[in-house]
C-alpha cells in the first residue's frame, strides 16, 4: 500500500485520510452522487427519483428550453469551445454581448467574463492591490475571496485584516487601525454568505467605508437573481449601486451556466483586462457557456417575478422546518440552513432524507463553523408546492425518527 513507502512523504497526509472511508462504510457518506437525468427540482440519482433540495439552480432556468436551445445553437455556430484566451483568439461575439448586458443589468459602467466563477473572485484582487493597500475581509468570505487574499499577501505583501463575520464594530476597528497609512482600503464582502443565506449591513459597510476612505468589492454568488430589483444583487438591494465599487459574481446559480464576471468602472474594468493573469491566462468561457448566461439573463429580464417566487418558496420550508422545531438560521435568502450540531447526527439526517427521495447538503467542518454541521437547503424559483410539502413532511418524518424533533 502507498502508506507502506517511505519515499513519499508528501502523500503521506492523503495514506492518513480516512474519515471519508469511514463515512462511506457507515452508509452516510452524502458525496460525490451522480445525477443521472435532472428536471431541475427533481432529479435521477442513483437509480431512483429525488427532488432536489440542494441546488444552487436559483431560477430553475438550466432546464429552460430556452437556455438549452441558445447553448445547442451556439455549438453549432462556434463549436464547442474558443480554444484561447479572451486575450488573444478565445473573444466571440457573444462575450462582448454578455459583458455589455450584464453591466447594464446592475448599473455599471463595464463588465469582464472570467472562465469560472472561482476566477473571478480569485482574480480581481490581486491585480489591483500593492504592497501598502490593505484588504479588510469578512472571515466568512467564499474561498475565492480567501485565496485571492492569499495571493495578494503571498506576491505583494499586501496586508490581510479579517473581520470578525458582518461584525460592523470588529471592521470599524480593524479600519481604526489602518486610518493612516498611505495606501488604498480595499473591503471585501461576500452579497450573501454561502452557508448560511445571511446577508451583510452593506449601508454600515458603505458608512465606514466613507468614513475611512476605504472601496468596496460585493460578491454576489449567492444574491444575483436573489436579492435586490428585479434580482440585481445586493447593492441594488440597499440602493447603493452607485456607492459599491467592485461587484462580482458567477453563472453557476442564477444565469445556468459556468462562469463569471466583474463589473465596475469602465477604466478599472480595461485594467484587469490587461492584468489579471486569472483572465489572461485562462482559456475563455465556451460559447455553449456563454450564450446559456445570455438566455438566463433575458429570461431575468423578462420575467422579475421568478425572483419573488424563488423567495416565496424558501420562505414556505423555512417557515415550516421552524414550525417543526429545527434550529433555523434566520435569513431571508434561497438557502434555508437548518443547525443540527453533530456531524454523524447530520450524515445520518442526510440519510434518511435521501433514502425517503429528498436531497440536500450537509456542511461539516470546515465547511462549517466546529459544531455548527448543517442542513444546507436551497431553493428554485420552479419547485412546486406539492415539492415543498414532500420536503417538509420527510424532514419530519426523519427527524423524529433519529430524535431531533420531538
Amino acid at each position: 500500500m502507498g502508506n507502506s513507502n517511505p519515499t513519499k512523504k508528501l502523500f503521506q497526509k492523503c495514506y492518513n485520510f480516512t474519515r471519508a472511508d469511514e463515512i462511506k462504510s457507515a452508509g452516510i457518506y452524502p458525496y460525490f452522487n451522480p445525477i443521472e437525468e435532472s428536471e431541475g427540482p427533481v432529479v435521477d440519482m442513483n437509480g431512483k427519483r429525488i427532488i432536489m433540495a440542494g441546488s444552487n439552480n436559483y431560477l430553475g432556468l438550466t432546464s429552460h428550453p430556452k437556455v438549452k436551445e441558445a447553448a445547442i445553437q451556439a455549438i453549432n455556430k462556434y463549436g464547442t469551445s474558443c480554444s484561447g484566451s479572451r486575450y488573444l483568439t478565445g473573444t466571440i461575439d457573444l462575450h462582448n454581448e454578455l459583458e455589455h448586458k450584464l453591466a447594464k443589468f446592475v448599473g455599471k459602467e463595464a463588465a469582464l467574463l472570467f472562465s469560472t466563477g472561482y476566477q473571478a473572485g480569485q482574480g480581481v484582487i490581486s491585480p489591483l492591490v500593492g504592497r501598502h493597500d490593505k484588504i479588510i475581509s469578512d472571515r466568512d468570505n467564499h474561498a475565492s475571496i480567501q485565496t485571492a487574499n492569499m495571493l495578494a499577501k503571498g506576491t505583494f505583501g499586501t496586508e490581510i485584516l479579517r473581520y470578525h463575520h458582518n461584525d460592523m464594530a470588529d471592521l470599524e476597528k480593524k479600519l481604526e487601525s489602518i486610518k493612516d497609512i498611505d495606501g488604498a482600503k480595499f473591503i471585501v464582502t461576500d452579497g450573501v454568505f454561502s452557508a448560511f443565506g445571511d446577508i451583510p449591513e452593506l449601508d454600515k459597510i458603505n458608512a465606514l467605508a466613507k468614513k475611512h476612505g476605504a472601496q468596496i468589492l460585493v460578491d454576489d454568488a449567492h444574491a444575483f437573481g436573489v436579492i435586490g430589483e428585479g434580482g440585481r444583487g445586493t447593492a441594488s438591494e440597499f440602493g447603493l449601486t452607485d456607492d459599491v465599487d467592485l461587484i462580482v459574481c458567477t453563472f453557476s446559480k442564477t444565469l445556468a451556466s459556468l462562469g463569471g464576471f466583474v463589473a465596475g468602472e469602465e477604466r478599472v474594468i480595461n485594467y484587469l483586462k490587461h492584468h489579471s493573469p486569472a483572465l489572461i491566462f485562462s482559456a475563455s468561457p465556451t460559447p455553449a457557456s456563454v450564450a446559456s448566461a445570455i438566455a438566463a439573463l433575458d429570461i431575468l429580464v423578462e420575467q422579475p417575478e421568478l425572483v419573488a417566487r424563488l423567495n416565496h418558496n424558501a420562505d414556505y420550508v423555512r417557515q415550516g422546518l421552524i414550525g417543526m422545531g429545527y434550529n433555523v438560521f434566520p435569513s431571508r435568502t434561497a438557502i434555508v440552513s437548518a443547525i443540527i450540531g453533530n456531524d454523524l447526527k447530520g450524515f445520518e439526517l442526510w440519510k434518511g432524507l435521501f433514502d425517503e427521495g429528498v436531497f440536500v447538503n450537509v456542511f461539516v467542518p470546515p465547511a462549517a463553523p466546529p459544531g455548527m454541521s448543517m442542513m444546507r437547503n436551497s431553493f428554485m424559483a420552479s419547485h412546486e408546492k406539492e415539492h415543498l410539502d414532500i420536503i417538509l413532511e420527510k424532514y419530519h418524518k426523519v427527524g423524529k425518527q433519529i430524535g431531533l424533533i420531538d
